[in-house]
């Protein structure tokens, strides 16, 4: 069966980036650049104040105290427009355009004022309190690279720029097809033997949360007719994602389905647990990841490989999902030859070091295991025995983007 590793290769391998569209940047949030964001203006336009105070020549002041005299004030949106002269100052406010002539700012609290003759308690330096213009950026300056996903500080700076629209790639159109007359949606009557389908509202979530536009299909009963329709449907979107009925039983359609439509296998089954069914087809243009059935599977799955592709599509890089090393609290039996997932715990030991404890039931069915883990212990094929406190790897349920 084909590797963990390189299946993930031939999956991004499939993909590349999508379009590019224009949108407001109060809508910029968690897309990704496609074009650099270049600035419009230069931030600050002028020398600005930094604290409320007045506005001196230093060498007016060679040290304190010193009296000036007041001739004028510079608030924020406002000016003094004359040149500031030999013993005056000047009245300033944060964020208020410094004189000219001035090269220095003294904060309120270190002056005396008695009408327009204002003591200086402290000898300005030069340049003290005063951002220079283009301390911030300048224009024409790329502050926003492309492939950047724009962060909301990010929008800030590019609303700062004046930047009313950006250019980011279209988010990726994911189709989702569950099938199998087993299945019913949330909040519908469950009929004997049937059970309520949780996957493709997961997957849905997973896609937004990754950047995705997600499309659920209604719940597709086991008629190979009604399976290609869907299928049909879901190729005119940048990726079809299949829940289930990828095996070769009577009751499951959709390989016959896929071929019925046109799409050649890429592959079908890894060395991966869970996920052994895993699934991907092609047909021109179009993508086809078949996610296995079980909730968990799907779940593990989705993240080993539809978030890359996501990325992808995204323009990212794609790279397998990171793992970090934590300390095993538990000794553990030789791995046979599939990767495995480990539904896990993840904690501080009292020395500080991050530990980790598989559930003691690993069944992929059991959402609640995996809702209540916050880590995967990853056991390559073949991993040996291995005994408690050895070092492991570990994908940290708790920092992955998009809310797993």
């Amino acid at each position: 069966m084909l590797s963990v590793r390189d299946a993930h290769a031939r999956v991004i391998a499939a993909f590349e980036a999508l379009p590019a569209e224009m949108v407001s940047i109060a809508d910029a949030a968690g897309r990704v650049l496609a074009a650099p964001a270049t600035a419009r203006l230069t931030q600050p336009p002028a020398d600005l104040s930094a604290m409320d105070g007045y506005a001196v020549r230093a060498a007016d002041v060679p040290s304190a105290p010193g009296t000036l005299t007041l001739v004028g004030q510079a608030p924020a949106g406002g000016s003094y427009d004359h040149v500031l002269k030999a013993g005056e100052t000047v009245r300033i406010f944060t964020g208020g355009p410094l004189p000219q002539g001035a090269d220095a700012v003294v904060i309120q609290e270190d002056t005396k004022a008695d009408g327009t003759r204002i003591t200086i308690l402290e000898a300005p330096r030069q340049g003290r309190h005063i951002r220079k213009a283009g301390l911030d950026f300048k224009a024409g300056d790329r502050a926003l690279q492309v492939g950047r996903v724009l962060s909301t500080r990010d929008v800030a700076l590019a609303a700062a720029m004046n930047l009313p629209w950006l250019s980011v790639h279209r988010k990726p159109r994911v189709a989702i097809l569950s099938t199998g007359d087993e299945l019913v949606m949330p909040g519908e009557p469950v009929g004997r033997n049937q059970i309520v389908s949780s996957s493709g509202i997961a997957v849905a979530a997973l896609v937004r949360g990754w950047g995705g536009d997600p499309t659920l299909f209604d719940i597709a009963r086991d008629d190979a007719a009604l399976i290609e329709s869907r299928i049909a449907a879901g190729a005119q979107h940048d990726l079809l994602i299949t829940l289930g009925g990828a095996s070769v039983g009577d009751h499951d359609l959709v390989q016959a389905a896929l071929k019925a439509q046109g799409f050649s296998m890429d592959f079908w089954r890894i060395a991966m647990r869970p996920g052994k069914p895993l699934m991907f087809a092609a047909k021109d243009s179009a993508r086809v990841l078949g996610l296995p059935g079980n909730p968990v599977s799907t779940m593990i799955c989705a993240l080993l490989f539809l978030k890359p592709a996501i990325e992808r599509m995204l323009s990212q890089p794609g790279d397998p999902v990171a793992t970090r090393p934590a300390r095993l609290a538990v000794d553990l039996k030789q791995n046979d030859q599939r990767e495995d997932y480990v539904r896990s715990t993840l904690s501080r030991a009292a020395d500080g070091a991050l530990t980790v404890e598989p559930h003691p039931v690993q069944d992929s069915s059991m959402l609640s295991v995996l809702a209540h883990a916050n880590a995967l212990l990853v056991r390559p094929a073949h991993d040996p025995a291995r005994t408690k406190g050895e070092t492991v790897q570990i994908v940290d349920l708790e920092i992955l983007p998009g809310g797993y």
